[in-house]
C-alpha cells in the first residue's frame, strides 16, 4: 500500500516530517457532534489472524516488506521514518505500547510497575523495572540508560541532533530508587503524557555521547533489549535482517529469523506470488487482485479478467486474419503481438495461481486523511472561506468512497486528536457544522465572492472603509464636473475679454469693420464648443466614478452601497444603515455557544435573548461592501476585484496514490458546485511532502496524520498557532496549514499539564471543537489498512492500533515453517 500522503516516522518521536502519505466561526447548528461527555464508539478490530502459541511453530523465516531502507535507526533523529519504526520496535524496549484500543498499556517485559507517586511540590514518577530485562551483552537495564536518554533529548545540549525534546525538558532529575531496579523521575513541571516517555529506549551505550547518538545508530545496534537482535544490514540487497535473541528473558520468539526487504509498492503483486516476501502492504489494485484469485480457486485460468480479457470476438478474429494474411509484414506485427499476449496471459494466470496463497488483512490504519486548507495567504487566509470549503463538503461521500468498496465501515473522522475507538475520542465537527451548500455559498458571499466580482476592477483597499471610498470617488466626479463648467465659463469669458482688446487695437490695424466682426463671432463660438466639450468630459468623468450606479446597471447588488434598482434614491454615506447580512451575522452569533456545546466549555456555550433575535446580535452586521447571501444555484467560479475564486489543489502522482487523487477529484466536484473552482496539480510522490506540503506551496492538499495516544504532547505542534521569526519567515513547527489560535495553544498547555487524566482529555476535547472551528484541517476518514500475509501465518497482519507482539509471529505447522520454496512445491 503506497503511504504517499501521510507524514511518517514514529508515533512518539514526531507525528511528522518525511511522508508515510492540516477567526470567528460561523456555525448553523450542533448536527452531528455528541450530547455524550465522551462518545462509546468503538475501533474497528485489528485482522491478524489470532493463534495461541502452542499453535505457532518454532523456526522459519519471514520476510517482510518495506518501502525503503531506513536510514537511521535512531527513532529520535529527524529522518526515522516508518521502517525505523517496525524495526526497532522488535529490538528495543516499548514501556508503554498501544492496545487494540488505541490506549498506552504497561508492558510487562520491560516493567513491573510505573506510577506518578508524588504530585506536590512536584510530579515524581516511580518506575520499577522487570528483575529480569537485561540489554543483549548482559548488564540490566536501569537508571543510567534513562538519565543519558533523558540529557540526549532534553534540548540543553545543541551537539544532540534530536528531532524534538517534548516531554524530556520537563525533567528535572532521574535517580536510582530503592534498588537498582527503581528509576525515580522528578518533573520540574507537571507532564501528563509520563508514559510517552522513554519508549523507545536505548541503552546508555548509544545516548552517552553526541557522536554515538548522531552516528552510532544509524545504521548498527550493537546492544539491544528485545525479542530479536540485530543481525546485518545489507543495503546492496536491500534487507534489515533480525535474529531470535538468545539473551531475551520473555516469551521465546517462534521465528528464527525476521528479514524487512525492500519491495517498491508497484513490485509486490509480484514479490507476492514469486514468494519473496510474506507480510507486506498493498493497494486496493493488489487486493483485487488477491480477490479474484481466491475467487477463481482451482478452477483453471481466469478467463474473465487480466490480458486480453476485454478482446471482443470480432477484435480477436481480426487479429488471427491479420496474422495470417498475405501481407507478411501486417503478419509478421499482428503474430509478435499475439504471441506477447500469450505469454502475458500465462504468467498473468501464474500469478493469479501464486496468489491463492495469500490472505487480505483488513482493518483501520492508526491515522487519518485530512483536507488540509493553506491560511497563509491568497483567498484562505479568510475563515469565511475556508468555512465555506469545508460546508461544501460530503465527509460521508468521501469516506464511501474509500471504505465501502473494501468492506470497511465507511464513517467519517470526528476528532483532529483521537480516533474512533480511542478514550476521549468525541466528534467535535459540530463545531463547524454538517454539509450546507445554501450556507457554504452565503459565507463566500460575506466574504465578497459573487457571481459578477470577476468582472469587477480591482479596489483600493489600503486605506479607509469602502463606503468612504465610494463617496469620496463620487465627490471628487462631482468635483470634476463642477470644475470643468467653472473652466469653460472662464474660458468663455477670456474668450470675450480678447474678442474686446481685438476691438480696442482695431485703430492700430488696417483691417475692415467686416473683418473684425467675423473674427470676433469665430472666437466666440470656438469658447462656446470647448465650454461643452469640458462639461460632456466632466460628466463622463462623474458617471464612470460611480461604480454603484455601474452595479446596479450589471444586476449585481452590493449590501452597504445604493439601493437596489427602482428603490429610490440613495442615501447619503452620512446616513447610510448598514443592512445585515442574515446567515453570516446568525451564524457568527453561535460560535462561542456551539463551540462550547460541543468541547464542554459551559462559559463559552452562554448566548443572550439578543443573540437569539432574527437579523443576528447588535454589532453582528455585515461591512459596508459586504456581497448579499449568493443565490442558491451557483454557475461557474465567482470572483472579487477582477480575480475569480481558484485554488490551487496539489495531490501526489505516484502509482500507488489513485485513491487520494480519486478524493481530490470528488473534492473539486464539491467546490464547484458552490462557485469555487480548483486547479488540480499532480507533482511527484518523493516531492510532495518536502516541497509542497511543508513548504506551503499548495492551497488545498490531502495528506494525513498518524493517531498517537498522547494528544496534548503530539498535537501541539500540528496546530499550534505560527509565529513569525526574526527573518521575517513563518515558524509553523508542524502546523502546515498556518493555522491557529491563541486559545488553541493555551488549550494545549493546560492539558498537558493536568495530571488529572479525565479533565486532560476534556480540555483536548474543547481545543479539538476550536481547531474545527478555524478550518484548516478538515479530518475526511480513517485510512485503511490492507496487508497481504501468507495464509499460513498469524498473529501478523493489520495490526490496527496495536503494536506488533514480533514474538507471537509464526506458522501454524512445521510443514508450513519451511523456506518459501518448499512451501511452493
Amino acid at each position: 500500500m503506497s503511504h504517499v500522503g501521510v507524514p511518517r516516522g514514529t508515533v512518539r518521536k514526531r507525528r511528522s516530517l518525511a511522508l508515510l502519505t492540516a477567526g470567528v466561526l460561523t456555525i448553523p447548528a450542533l448536527a452531528g457532534c455528541s450530547s455524550d461527555s465522551e462518545e462509546t464508539s468503538r475501533a474497528v478490530p485489528q485482522d491478524i489472524a489470532p493463534a495461541a502459541r502452542d499453535r505457532v511453530a518454532d523456526g522459519s523465516t519471514v520476510n517482510w516488506a518495506v518501502d525503503a531502507m531506513p536510514t537511521t535507526l535512531n527513532a529520535f533523529q529527524a529522518d526515522a521514518d516508518s521502517a525505523t519504526t517496525k524495526i526497532t520496535g522488535a529490538l528495543l524496549p516499548t514501556l508503554f505500547p498501544m492496545d487494540a484500543a488505541g490506549h498506552p498499556k504497561l508492558n510487562p517485559d520491560y516493567l513491573e510497575s510505573a506510577k506518578i507517586i508524588e504530585r506536590e511540590p512536584k510530579q515524581v514518577v516511580l518506575y520499577k523495572l522487570n528483575q529480569q530485562a537485561v540489554w543483549s551483552d548482559g548488564r540490566e537495564i536501569g537508571a543510567p540508560d534513562f538519565v543519558a536518554q533523558w540529557r540526549a533529548l532534553s534540548g540543553k545540549d545543541s551537539a544532540f541532533w534530536t528531532a524534538r525534546n517534548a516531554g524530556y525538558e520537563r525533567i528535572e532529575k532521574i535517580e536510582r530508587g530503592s534498588d537498582d531496579l527503581q528509576v525515580r523521575v522528578t518533573f520540574a513541571k507537571p507532564y501528563a503524557d509520563w508514559r510517552s516517555l522513554f519508549s523507545p529506549l536505548y541503552p546508555k551505550e548509544i545516548t552517552g555521547s553526541p557522536d554515538t547518538f548522531n552516528d552510532g545508530a544509524r545504521t548498527a545496534l550493537k546492544n539491544t533489549a528485545g525479542p530479536f537482535q540485530l543481525k546485518g544490514v545489507d543495503k546492496a540487497k536491500g534487507t534489515v535482517t533480525l535474529v531470535r535473541s538468545p539473551r531475551w528473558w520473555g516469551e521465546k520468539a517462534k521465528l528464527d529469523s525476521l528479514v524487512f526487504r525492500v519491495v517498491a509498492p508497484k513490485d509486490r503483486t509480484k514479490a507476492l506470488a514469486d514468494g519473496t516476501v510474506h507480510v507486506t502492504d498493498i493497494d486496493a489494485a493488489t487486493a483485487d487482485r488477491i480477490a479474484l484469485a481466491l475467487r477463481d480457486g482451482s478452477g483453471g485460468q481466469p478467463l474473465t479478467h487480466g490480458p486480453g480479457a476485454d478482446l471482443t470476438p470480432a477484435a480477436a478474429l481480426r487479429s488471427w486474419a491479420l496474422a495470417h494474411g498475405s501481407d507478411e509484414k501486417q503478419a509478421e506485427i499482428a503474430q509478435a503481438a499475439r504471441e506477447a499476449n500469450r505469454k502475458a496471459v500465462v504468467a498473468y494466470g501464474a500469478e493469479q495461481k501464486a496468489l491463492r496463497g495469500y490472505a487480505v488483512r483488513k482493518s483501520l490504519e492508526p491515522a487519518y486523511t485530512q483536507l488540509a486548507l493553506n491560511g497563509e495567504s491568497g483567498p484562505l487566509a479568510d475563515d469565511r472561506v475556508r468555512r465555506a470549503v469545508a460546508r461544501a463538503l460530503d465527509r460521508q461521500e468521501l469516506a464511501e468512497t474509500v471504505l465501502k468498496p473494501l468492506g470497511l465501515p465507511a464513517k467519517p473522522l470526528g476528532s483532529h486528536l483521537a480516533l474512533a475507538g480511542q478514550p476521549g475520542y468525541k466528534d467535535g465537527s459540530g463545531a463547524l457544522g454538517d454539509q450546507n451548500t445554501k450556507e457554504a455559498q452565503a459565507l463566500l458571499a460575506d466574504a465578497g465572492w459573487t457571481q459578477g466580482g470577476a468582472a469587477e476592477k480591482p479596489k483600493d483597499t489600503k486605506a479607509g472603509s469602502e463606503a468612504e471610498k465610494k463617496d469620496a470617488e463620487k465627490k471628487e466626479g462631482e468635483e470634476k464636473k463642477e470644475g470643468a463648467e467653472k473652466a469653460g465659463t472662464t474660458e468663455k469669458a477670456e474668450k470675450s475679454e480678447k474678442a474686446g482688446k481685438a476691438d480696442a487695437d482695431e485703430k492700430k490695424t488696417d483691417k475692415t469693420e467686416a473683418e473684425e466682426e467675423a473674427e470676433k463671432k469665430k472666437a466666440e463660438e470656438k469658447a462656446d464648443k470647448d465650454a461643452d466639450e469640458d462639461a460632456e468630459k466632466a460628466d463622463r468623468a462623474a458617471a464612470g466614478s460611480d461604480e454603484s450606479a455601474a452595479s446596479r446597471a450589471e444586476g449585481l447588488y452590493i449590501v452597504g452601497q445604493d439601493d437596489k434598482p427602482g428603490a429610490g434614491p440613495a442615501r447619503s454615506a452620512a446616513t447610510h444603515v448598514l443592512a445585515p447580512s442574515r446567515d453570516a451575522a446568525a451564524q457568527s452569533i453561535a460560535l462561542l455557544r456551539q463551540a462550547g456545546a460541543v468541547s464542554g466549555d459551559s462559559a463559552a456555550a452562554k448566548v443572550t435573548a439578543q443573540d437569539k433575535q432574527p437579523g443576528g446580535a447588535a454589532g453582528a452586521y455585515a461591512p459596508v461592501g459586504t456581497a448579499a447571501p449568493a443565490p442558491a444555484s451557483v454557475k461557474g467560479p465567482l470572483g472579487k476585484d477582477g480575480k475569480t475564486l481558484t485554488l490551487r489543489f496539489v495531490l501526489p502522482s505516484g502509482p500507488g496514490s489513485q485513491s487520494l487523487r480519486g478524493v481530490g477529484d470528488r473534492i473539486a466536484a464539491m467546490l464547484e458546485k458552490i462557485g469555487i473552482g480548483t486547479e488540480i496539480t499532480k507533482v511527484p510522490d518523493e516531492s510532495y511532502f518536502k516541497d509542497h506540503i511543508a513548504s506551503g506551496d499548495y492551497d488545498l492538499a490531502l495528506y494525513s496524520w498518524p493517531a498517537t495516544a498522547y494528544p496534548a504532547t503530539d498535537g501541539r505542534p500540528i496546530y499550534a498557532k505560527p509565529e513569525p521569526a526574526t527573518d521575517g519567515s513563518l515558524l509553523v513547527e508542524q502546523n502546515y496549514t498556518r493555522v491557529g489560535t491563541d486559545h488553541i495553544d493555551q488549550l494545549f498547555d493546560q492539558a498537558v499539564a493536568e495530571l488529572d487524566e479525565k479533565a486532560s482529555r476534556e480540555l483536548m476535547k474543547q481545543a479539538d471543537a476550536r481547531i474545527w472551528a478555524a478550518a484548516g484541517s478538515i479530518p475526511l476518514f480513517q485510512r485503511p489498512q490492507l496487508v497481504a500475509v501468507d495464509k499460513k501465518l498469524s498473529n501478523v497482519g493489520a495490526f490496527g492500533f496495536a503494536a506488533p507482539r514480533y514474538q507471537d509471529i509464526g506458522f501454524t505447522d512445521r510443514q508450513a515453517a519451511g523456506s518459501p520454496a518448499d512451501r511452493k512445491k
